[in-house]
């Protein structure tokens, strides 16, 4: 049943995935997502297609800013362009009842941020040969988007400049996807207006934060902090001021990820380097560069793209199985079916949660560094993390904890809605 209540002046009614609110040719059911900029609902076409998609609708009072709408449109239309296995793919630019929209497809999963959250909370890692994978195919789809030309074929010089954990997407599936790429010019040029650049200067490159002309290699640095951080389980760059934090980021000092985790080889110690070298001479000079790299490590360590979607469905157990059921619910799926979109989770079946008792790669909550308990925030240091260099990597582990309300140092750039 579709709700016939309108949604109010100046705010939309979310709807739900029982409750349906008709906005223009879609059903939402549910808000998402709360940010400065705007509000991500989950939804669902009028006609069509029976998938799940993510409509993302601009703050009423951002449109007041006629150079924001233009820039909005004309960056979301880029996005559109945009079609790559590693990148969200944009599906629609538009407008209904005064409200500018954005449509997506719908990735149900969690964002690099809540990936990283969850791990410190159970005391875990993202297993190497994951975070290998995961950078190498945040590289592959930065280096599309890099090269991408336009219709009279020339080079559209596309720069992300926002390459952050929490513009990476994990699926429950094992799908790693940029988020947001075809906007983020627009957004970086109005971060002073919606208070979105503060807490993203530890994701800049050097050049970026000295305010020097940018190109394909600051987004390769950014990469490589995202690779830093999942080998160690620590924040690269930080500081008590913003002043400490982006001088700390002008000076790029950057200590190897073996200092964190013995479990990282020499060979991947190089490419996490060479990827934050503070000159861009020194670093690598595309990001297919630095793909072709880390891919060549995967195949040493026989890695198969499924373990990560056993490693995301143990990791929020709970939260995929609520995915599960309100997937069902959203789709209007019949009856005592049990069948699931497989736009949504496919080789899944409502019900069930595959992949729990999968092996994942656990390290006891003493051993982290700043890890004092339940809740405490990451603290750089440079002891050493977990077994010697010659121990095997682990195949099988205890399941990780699931708390209930994830924290840690790494905050989500939206607020969650419970």
């Amino acid at each position: 049943m579709v709700s016939d209540r309108p949604s109010q002046e100046g705010k939309l009614s979310p709807g739900a995935p029982n409750d349906p609110v008709p906005f223009g040719g879609y059903y939402l059911l549910g808000l998402i997502a709360r940010g400065g900029m705007a509000e991500v609902y989950r939804a669902r076409p009028q006609l069509g297609d029976r998938r799940l998609l993510a409509v993302k609708v601009m703050r009423p009072q951002l449109a007041r800013e006629a150079r924001f709408i233009d820039m909005f449109h004309r960056e979301g239309k880029l996005a559109m362009m945009l079609r790559n296995r590693c990148i969200v793919e944009t599906i629609e630019v538009g407008q209904h009842d005064g409200r500018h929209y954005i449509t997506m497809e719908y990735i149900g999963g969690r964002d690099l941020t809540q990936v990283l959250r969850r791990c410190q909370e159970s005391a875990q890692r993202i297993p190497v040969p994951h975070a290998v994978y995961i950078a190498a195919r945040i590289a592959e789809g930065l280096h599309f988007a890099h090269t991408l030309g336009g219709p009279d074929g020339r080079p559209l010089n596309i720069v992300n400049r926002d390459v952050s954990p929490s513009n990476v997407r994990l699926s429950y599936d094992g799908d790693v996807k940029l988020l947001d790429f075809g906007i983020a010019q627009a957004l970086m040029k109005f971060t002073s207006e919606i208070g979105i650049l503060k807490g993203k200067f530890s994701y800049m490159s050097p050049e970026q934060i000295r305010g020097m002309p940018l190109d394909a290699r600051t987004d390769v640095f950014s990469a490589g902090i995202i690779l830093h951080e999942m080998l160690t389980t620590e924040k690269l760059f930080r500081g008590d001021t913003e002043f400490a934090l982006m001088e700390k980021v002008r000076k790029a000092e950057v200590p190897p990820p073996s200092n964190f985790n013995r479990r990282v080889t020499p060979e991947l110690d190089a490419i996490a380097q060479k990827a934050l070298a503070r000159d861009v001479a020194d670093r690598y000079q595309s990001a297919a560069a630095l793909a072709a790299d880390l891919d060549a490590l995967i195949a040493g360590y026989r890695f198969d793209p499924k373990e990560l979607r056993q490693f995301m469905r143990q990791l929020f157990r709970r939260e995929y199985a609520k995915e599960l059921e309100e997937s069902e619910t959203s789709l209007d799926a019949e009856p005592g079916s049990g069948e699931v979109s497989m736009q949504v989770v496919t080789g899944a079946r409502a019900g069930t949660v595959p992949g729990v008792g999968t092996p994942t790669e656990t390290v006891p909550r003493h051993m982290i560094p700043g890890i004092r308990g339940a809740g405490s925030q990451l603290t750089p240091t440079t002891n050493p993390v977990g077994p010697s260099p010659q121990d095997p990597q682990p195949r099988t582990e205890s399941p990780p904890e699931d708390p209930d309300k994830p924290r840690g140092f790494w905050g989500s750039l939206f607020k969650k809605r419970k």
